[in-house]
């Protein structure tokens, strides 16, 4: 098995805009890995980005060697990690980009640059998600955008229609899917508030309707019948104004919760679910982001049932020793064929069983797993590895299903050795400038 995959910048694109690889991200460049997805056939599918804003630069600066750039990127790996093709996104009105690059599009591409989120569709197809419920369908080849259901951050900002903020798929194919509403703790802006299934596919030909399942806040403010969605449902009507599931996520945690406060989850954030297995759900929730610092605010891994029941949380955690507000990893996977979650921040590796019951707890003060502190916990595959990313090496680690949860520690272990010798090797193979990886091989697409 190949541990380390890098994640690649293509040539064409650095020399266009002759991007400085030793410059450091503080003077005005950079790049981040936005999420992975990996499709049945074993292939990586990488969702990235990488822009440039020099000040003093006009906005019009006709020169691509000097004008800034924002591009969203697409890069589709082999399951041994050979890249395969890459895909540069179309023009947006709020990011410079060069249309000469990746040949012609359809156009739909716009707004991909906002994309967060990245799932593999039944039928093969991906589903680029971001805030605010845009959604994009592009061709498992990544030669182009077959539909775009567009979004906006406020009610007056023109026509939109909408679909999920995050999309991840049950092992029946059905969507479990997170979507926004406006009004969420009295913000005029478009904030994820609904927990819902899609019992049908999402094709470039239709857009299924969404049954909700759970909701955060319960009373958003200031909505009006505007702002119902015909294709968001409870109980066979759309949600909206005093109609969403109760009680929601947060009222039940301030009920269930020892000595909690209605004010603990004030301005409360859904994290992206995950699918536990074809019936269970488990859903992130995580209480105000201060500027002073979160670290022992409350936060909870929430188990939803396909019916809307609250059946449980994991367990196991310190709101301050395993705190996920350092670092900000409010991230969860989970492997539906053999029903375990895990949990990764900067302070351990978690992992559980369906019930909500801690099998593991993988302390990253220890030596031997303290690398894991630098990666980002990006993917669960229908094998069971976990796939992590590193956020400044801009490499991804693969681990291997382990047997049981109790052999977890030995097979990270195992898993982080043999990291550290094949990064070796691709760097004598690739000869990356500042741990940036240049990539001249694939086919270049523009979306």
């Amino acid at each position: 098995m190949t541990h380390a995959l890098p994640v690649s910048l293509p040539s064409a694109l650095v020399e266009h805009h002759a991007v400085d690889l030793e410059r450091k991200y503080t003077a005005g460049w950079g790049m981040k890995v936005d999420d992975v997805a990996t499709a049945p056939s074993g292939e990586i599918n990488v969702l990235h980005r990488v822009h440039r804003s020099t000040y003093g630069v006009p906005r019009d600066e006709a020169d691509p060697a000097k004008a800034d750039f924002g591009y969203t990127l697409l890069t589709r790996h082999a399951p041994d990690g050979t890249v395969l093709a890459t895909a540069v996104s179309g023009q947006a009105e709020y990011l410079r980009q060069d249309t000469t690059l990746g040949g012609p599009t359809t156009g739909l591409g716009t707004d991909l640059w906002r994309a967060e989120g990245l799932c593999v569709l039944p039928d093969g197809t991906l589903a680029a998600t971001a805030p605010g419920d845009g959604t994009h369908l592009i061709a498992a080849d990544l030669t182009a955008v077959t539909v775009h259901h567009g979004s906006v951050r406020r009610r007056d900002h023109g026509p939109h229609d909408p679909f999920a903020t995050w999309i991840s798929t049950t092992p029946a194919g059905r969507m479990l899917c997170t979507t926004g509403e406006y009004g969420v703790h009295g913000y005029g802006s478009r904030i994820d508030n609904i927990v819902s299934l899609a019992d049908r596919p999402l094709t470039p030909a239709s857009k299924p309707t969404l049954r909700a399942l759970a909701s955060m806040d319960a009373q958003p403010v200031k909505q009006t019948r505007a702002d119902l969605r015909p294709d968001v449902l409870f109980g066979g009507t759309p949600v909206g104004m005093d109609h969403r599931p109760r009680p929601s996520l947060t009222e039940h945690l301030t009920e269930t919760e020892y000595a909690a406060r209605e004010g603990d989850w004030y301005d409360a954030r859904l994290g992206r679910p995950a699918v536990v297995r074809e019936d269970l759900f488990v859903v992130p929730v995580y209480g105000h982001i201060y500027r002073s610092g979160s670290r022992g605010q409350r936060f909870a891994f929430v188990l939803v049932d396909d019916r809307g029941e609250n059946v449980g949380r994991l367990g196991g955690m310190d709101l301050y020793r395993d705190s996920p507000f350092t670092g900000f990893c409010f991230e969860i996977a989970a492997d539906p064929v053999r029903e375990r979650i895990y949990h990764l921040n900067r302070y351990g590796l978690f992992a559980w069983k369906a019930t909500g019951v801690r099998a593991q707890r993988l302390d990253l003060d220890q030596s031997r797993y303290r690398l894991l502190k630098h990666f980002t916990l990006m993917d669960c595959t229908p094998e069971g590895e976990l796939i992590l990313a590193h956020r400044t090496q801009h490499l991804l680690l693969r681990i291997p299903c382990p047997a049981g949860l109790g052999d977890l520690g030995r097979v990270v272990e195992e898993a982080l050795r043999s990291y550290a010798r094949e990064r070796t090797a691709l760097k004598r193979r690739w000869q990356p400038v500042n741990w940036h990886w240049v990539d001249s091989a694939a086919a270049l697409h523009r979306l």
